[in-house]
């Protein structure tokens, strides 16, 4: 048997949305991500396709993507919008949003990473620029998981702990919260859309810039990390003082879980980028940080 959403509801309403007489003519897995299950919907009658996002039972993170694109409202065409939502807590399917489908796909593997890198320093800042009033009832990056003392382990943790207070006394603007360049899409060369929102919070421009920078030195080196931050700092009104200290930060929130991101990188393309070699090359990131502090 093929593999299928587990909502059909979610399938039904997809295609009403496409209109009253659409029919569904086929459904394929998106690859990329490990949270949520993702599918592209594709209708005739009219064509049209939409996404699908999965979340497994109990988790809160539909909801948080349900609120999220409604204050986002499309980003100017940068985020999915919000199509539909359903499946509650206590559905055994799991919750599940339908988004509209932005143009592009996910490439990690471009002809040209320092215009690449360019382009996601450009498209961060635009996120970062965001008005606080779009954002009220935003959770704070520091309050999510990923966001407390307790995420930091490894050669950074101890030092990322002493400047604990320069990071917390940062300005807040919308983060992403997983800003890498396998949630971002491309179309000829140009980034067309960012997705997966639902940890979207309030938090520190570096925040993300790290976690990109972080990203980017893994797929490609320091030459393509610092393409990535001078552009966003040219096309930003924010500033990140103290770089290193927001890599570092990035590099202990991810020391236990580097490995963890091998099906990412290898579902979109990247299959040299094994276990060990995720390793060998966050080791080498954190010492080389660490050896600038």
């Amino acid at each position: 048997m093929p593999d299928l959403p587990r909502s059909a509801e979610a399938v039904e309403r997809a295609a009403g949305l496409a209109g009253s007489d659409a029919a569904v003519r086929a459904i394929r897995p998106l690859v990329g991500g490990t949270h949520a299950r993702t599918w592209l919907i594709q209708t005739a009658n009219p064509e049209r396709e939409l996404i699908l996002r999965e979340f497994p039972a109990g988790d809160e993170a539909a909801w948080s993507e349900t609120r999220i694109l409604t204050a986002l409202a499309g980003l100017g065409g940068l985020a999915p919008r919000l199509l539909a939502s359903g499946g509650g807590p206590a559905a055994a399917e799991g919750p599940w949003v339908v988004i509209s489908r932005l143009p592009g796909r996910a490439d990690i593997t471009p002809s040209q990473p320092a215009e690449w890198a360019r382009q996601l320093g450009q498209a961060l800042a635009r996120i970062h620029a965001v008005p606080r009033r779009r954002l009220t009832g935003f959770p704070d990056v520091l309050e999510r998981p990923g966001g407390s003392p307790a995420a930091l382990h490894g050669p950074a943790a101890t030092l990322i702990s002493g400047c604990w207070h320069l990071l917390t006394d940062a300005p807040r603007v919308l983060t992403h919260y997983d800003y890498w360049s396998g949630n971002t899409l491309w179309d000829n060369g140009t980034l067309t859309g960012v997705v997966d929102w639902s940890g979207a919070a309030l938090g520190p421009p570096g925040f993300d810039v790290g976690w990109c920078r972080l990203d980017l030195y893994l797929l490609y080196g320091e030459h393509i990390a610092d393409q990535f931050l001078d552009s966003y700092l040219a096309a930003s009104e924010q500033s990140v003082p103290d770089p290193v200290l927001w890599d570092l930060w990035a590099a202990a929130r991810s020391h236990h879980d580097v490995e963890d991101w091998v099906p990412n990188y290898r579902d979109l393309g990247r299959r040299d980028l094994t276990a060990a070699e995720l390793r060998n090359r966050h080791t080498a990131w954190t010492k080389h940080l660490l050896a600038d502090r």
